[in-house]
Order: structure tokens, then sequence, then C-alpha cells
């Protein structure tokens, strides 16, 4: 028997294998750009055995985190804790304080109102309200927030994006009381599959974040290559100058194609479209999948293409 689910998933990017029962094909052949995921990965080391079947020691863990804080510029008195994904943390972060009420500016990435509907707090847009969430830069029009937002009596800053660029982090905020920053591994370094991310913020937020989270929460080769790539701040230089060219040649083939730009980050673009849904169906006739949203008419959010596949996109466009 096929698994059930009691109910339809949130929205979100990826579903290549429902675009295969859409529009055919093998998944091999599909161009996924609906995510915001870096098509050229970090590489990766040889494994041993070792690796996989032992628990993670906490030597790993201390590695990881002294390279996290050296990369992000954690201020002292802050802790981290690593979690399967930024997805992990923010469902848990609801708990932290009693419900209430939380402002959390749409459009943005639709997982952190659901995790606080889900334990009873009141959604709102704007207003006085017990917590706040800023996605910064904002997915999916990449807008930045400034330090005077974070003003919320629990204020969770998603910095999911921000690696392409350090220069805007408020990763310093996270020297404050009740307030917690957020990585994700998976974008920047392309990886999201290792199920990676980060939770910085003060001793006393994370170590409660981290009982919800439980014991050996991160495997020990995602410790083991979080931890390299954290060091490699040659890669992470040489990436962000070709994330930046590749996003613009990305724009001058939509711009042509009829988009307009509305905004985005390196990683992703958001495009102004007559109609986003033929523009996906389009592109889906080759076999290119692409992000748009339901309270949109209009936009069409774009990944950029692995190198094989620029002549694909200009071709189907």
């Amino acid at each position: 028997m096929s698994p059930t689910h009691s109910r339809a998933p949130r929205d979100h990017g990826g579903g290549i294998d429902s675009a295969i029962v859409a529009h055919g094909g093998a998944r091999a052949g599909w161009l996924d750009l609906s995510t915001g995921i870096n098509p050229e990965p970090y590489p990766l080391p040889v494994f041993t055995p070792e690796d996989w079947a032992a628990l993670p020691d906490n030597n790993a863990f201390v590695e990881l985190e002294t390279a996290a804080r050296q990369f992000w510029k954690v201020p002292d008195g802050a802790r981290i804790l690593p979690a399967p994904g930024a997805s992990a943390p923010i469902a848990r972060l609801p708990a932290l304080a009693p419900a209430g009420r939380v402002q959390i500016t749409t459009p943005t990435y639709n997982e952190h109102a659901a995790a606080f509907a889900a334990q009873g707090w009141q959604v709102a847009e704007s207003g006085p309200a017990e917590a706040r969430v800023i996605v910064h830069p904002n997915n999916p029009d990449g807008r930045f927030w400034s330090e005077q937002d974070a003003d919320a009596p629990l204020t969770i800053i998603d910095e999911s994006f921000c690696d392409v660029m350090p220069s805007r982090s408020l990763a310093h905020l996270a020297a404050r009381p009740r307030t917690l920053i957020l990585k994700s591994f998976g974008k920047f370094w392309g990886l999201a599959g290792l199920r990676l991310g980060f939770a910085i913020g003060q001793p006393d937020l994370i170590d409660r974040l981290g009982d919800l989270t439980g014991p050996w929460a991160v495997s020990g080769p995602a410790l083991r290559i979080g931890a390299l790539a954290l060091r490699d701040s040659g890669w992470a230089v040489e990436t962000r100058a070709r994330l930046e060219r590749d996003a613009a040649r990305l724009d001058g083939i939509l711009t042509r194609a009829g988009a307009e730009l509305e905004g985005g980050t390196s990683l992703f673009r958001l495009y102004r479209v007559d109609d986003a849904a033929a523009w996906q169906d389009r592109l889906a006739k080759s076999h290119i999948w692409s992000r748009i949203f339901p309270y949109s008419q209009q936009y069409l959010r774009l990944g950029l293409p692995p190198a094989s596949g620029w002549e694909r996109l200009e071709a189907a466009l």
C-alpha cells in the first residue's frame, strides 16, 4: 500500500514527483529551479564506515560549533545549537514562551506561521505582539530588515539565505535576551539533503530548545561536513561571487522573455509576470520546474540553473 497523509502539505518549492505526474518524464530528466539551493554544492569528503556506524561524539559537536562561531562571528555569551535543518527549531520555537500574539509580516516563509498557529498562538501582520518573526532576507522577495525591527519580547530572525550577503547579517543580536538567529546550511552550501541548521541565542533559550530537540539530533556525517565547510572561507568568497554573476545572468534571460524583476537574493529570483501559472506550465513542458504562489497570480520564483541548464532554460522560454 502507498502511504497516506491526513492533510495536504503546505506550499513549498520542490515537488518534482507531482510535476512528473502532470507533465511526464523521469526524475533525472527534470531541472528543478523551484528551490533556492546552490546548484554547485560544497564538495563532500570521503567517509569511513565509522562515520555511519558510530553515534556522534561530543568532540564532533564542539568542532562544528567552534567553526560556526568563527564563520558567523557569533558574539560572546551567545550559544549555538546544531539541528537537523532549520525546520526542526522552527517547529519548536513557539514552545519557548506562553502562547500569545506573534507578528509575522507576509508574504514570507509559511512554516513560521504554521508552527505558531499549531501551538495556539494568534498570528498577526502587525501591531503589538509577544513574539515576532522576521525572515532576513525575506523569502520570496529578498527584503532585508533592520535592527530596529527586532523589537518583540521574543524575536526570531531567520537568516536561512543571509550567507550570500554576510555584511547584512543581524547575528550580533544573538547577544540580546530572548532573541534567536536561525541559520540554514542547505541553501548556501547546496546540501539540503544533509539536513543541517543552527539556532543561535542566549544560553537559557538554547538550553530549552535543545531539551525540545533531544540528543544526537545531527548525524555524524553532517557534523563533519558542516565543520569542514564553515572553515572553508575561500570557497564561500568564490561562491558568493559566482552566485552574483549567475543571478544577473538569470535576470537577463527572464527580462528578455518578458518578466519583470520583483526581488530575491543571489540564490533565488522573484519575477512579476502576466500569468504565473501559464509560465510554470510552459517551463514544465520542457521539464523545468519553477515556483508559483497561491497568494499571487503574477509571482514566479526561480532558483539558479546548474552549468548544464542555462541553454535549456533559454530554449524553454
